[in-house]
């Protein structure tokens, strides 16, 4: 795994000659080594195709390339900081919440009407993060980011996991996702949006939830 968490907010990659990793650009606080960084026009891993399908998706969050040999400090915004290892299976992740990847992951993006038909459609009016997702697959880490730090919950068959939208930051594994609403009890006590949505996950994986109901 090239990802070390330093402490809650930054991670020190290792990166290797003959092996990359891509970071959300203005991600770099330091380095040491012979390390560069440039500008990725291409998309990342996935190419020119993967580029235009998160243009038109939104998810065009700018990446750079990082290739050399030496260490690497990652930090943005200061935001807490979650290293995610993948073994095959696939990440789901907004864009904007990527602070950095390993290379040999594959990329690609989403439509997360796919997963609950309109309801998938109308979560990504309601919590802002569109209606399309990222999508990173293969053997390899991920850091992401989120507000007051990231917790994993697990999702097994036969129990459904309820998330509010707004602490929504990834899953993996074989999940089904679907909108419901749902009259809480923050409503009640006038805490409440207006908007009593509640994201319920099923099948097998895990969800990650942020400690905040804030964006990036």
């Amino acid at each position: 795994m090239p990802f070390r968490e330093i402490n809650s907010k930054m991670i020190e990659a290792t990166v290797l000659p003959g092996q990359r990793l891509y970071s959300q650009r203005g991600a770099m606080l330091a380095y040491k080594g012979d390390v560069s960084f440039t500008p990725n026009v291409q998309g990342g891993q996935g190419g020119v195709m993967s580029m235009l399908g998160r243009r038109v998706a939104n998810e065009a969050t700018p990446l750079m390339t990082v290739e050399g040999s030496g260490t690497v400090l990652f930090g943005h915004g200061g935001h807490h900081v979650q290293v995610i290892t993948l073994s095959g299976d696939t990440l789901y992740v907004e864009a904007d919440r990527l602070l950095a990847f390993d290379g040999t992951l594959r990329q690609g993006t989403m439509f997360m009407g796919a997963q609950g038909g309109v309801m998938g459609m109308v979560r990504g009016q309601v919590t802002g993060q569109g209606l399309f997702t990222t999508t990173l697959q293969g053997q390899g880490s991920v850091a992401v980011m989120a507000h007051g730090g990231v917790i994993e919950v697990p999702i097994t068959p036969g129990r459904s996991v309820h998330v509010d939208p707004q602490a929504y930051v990834a899953h993996h594994g074989d999940v089904r996702n679907k909108l419901s609403t749902a009259l809480g009890w923050r409503d009640m006590v006038g805490r409440g949006s207006g908007e009593a949505f509640q994201l319920e996950l099923s099948g097998s994986g895990a969800v990650y939830v942020q400690a905040s109901e804030e964006k990036l």
